[in-house]
């Protein structure tokens, strides 16, 4: 979920299905909106010569992308064994019912209510399918529930919504906290620079190969738009839509929406670290 369809210095590229790494495939989503850029990238993820392969985010309850994401593995060989969850919100997670049905497979999330099956997921944890690993990154900040998911083998990281491939996210007050947000990006500055990742599966938009260079970036874009919002606040805009109109005036109005979820989670986080009354 995006706040900003485009901005200075992030790479710009066509979202297409198909391959993006040797484990990672995507299926997009025929849900393109401006919070949603060109739709939702649903990832089916094996090993090369593995037949078991594991989704994450089965996406909107639109049953020809479902059957889409199943054909595009069983085509590759592949049966669907495991469905994951980056968060709760319905763009990535509204199938998922429905695609368990189709596929009989459990549907693990951090959030116990989307869950399908016994066993969901914690952070730190790791999952391990048809050899395929993949290491449970907390990343909480867009929403509480927010995961990502560390490829290893591809030095690849899926972001969900932590990190989009165009334009920057929503924190989706107050269920989100930039605070949370801040330290999520570190964590994944962190596996940039201790664990070698480089590709960025995003939630929407298309793959980064430079992910440190996205994380960083988007740590930057936060530190500027915070020090905006003090500014605004410090000359007398006092509403989150007051500020919004002063910080997001360059911004497509139909996204203020989404920016005003953001700056309440500013203006909490400034208040809570005293730089605000």
């Amino acid at each position: 979920m995006t706040d900003a369809s485009t901005l200075p210095g992030r790479p710009r590229g066509e979202v297409v299905s198909g391959p993006a790494t040797a484990r990672a495939v995507n299926v997009l989503a025929p849900n393109a909106s401006p919070m949603t850029l060109d739709g939702t990238n649903t990832w089916i993820l094996a090993e090369p010569d593995a037949e078991q392969a594991v989704v994450v985010d089965p996406g909107p309850l639109h049953e020809g992308h479902l059957r889409a994401v199943i054909d595009t593995a069983e085509r590759a060989g592949k049966q669907i064994a495991l469905t994951l969850l980056t968060h709760g919100h319905p763009d990535h997670a509204e199938g998922a019912t429905r695609f368990a049905e189709l596929t009989g497979t459990e549907v693990r999330a951090l959030d116990p209510a989307l869950r399908l099956g016994e066993e969901g997921l914690t952070a730190g944890s790791v999952i391990e399918v048809g050899g395929l690993v993949l290491r449970v990154v907390p990343t909480p900040g867009h929403t509480a529930d927010s995961l990502s998911f560390h490829i290893p083998a591809d030095r690849a990281v899926l972001t969900g919504d932590t990190v989009l491939g165009r334009g920057t996210t929503v924190v989706a007050h107050p269920d989100g906290r930039l605070g949370d947000y801040l330290d999520s990006l570190r964590r994944l500055r962190s596996l940039t620079v201790d664990d070698g990742v480089h590709t960025v599966l995003p939630g929407h938009g298309p793959v980064l190969e430079d992910a440190q260079g996205a994380v960083e970036f988007y740590l930057a874009h936060r530190a500027h738009r915070l020090a905006q919002v003090e500014t605004a606040v410090e000359d007398g805009h006092r509403t989150p839509a007051e500020v919004v109109a002063h910080v997001y005036a360059d911004v497509d109005r139909s996204l203020w929406p989404a920016a005003e979820l953001s700056v309440r989670a500013q203006l909490d986080y400034l208040r809570e670290h005293g730089l605000i009354p």
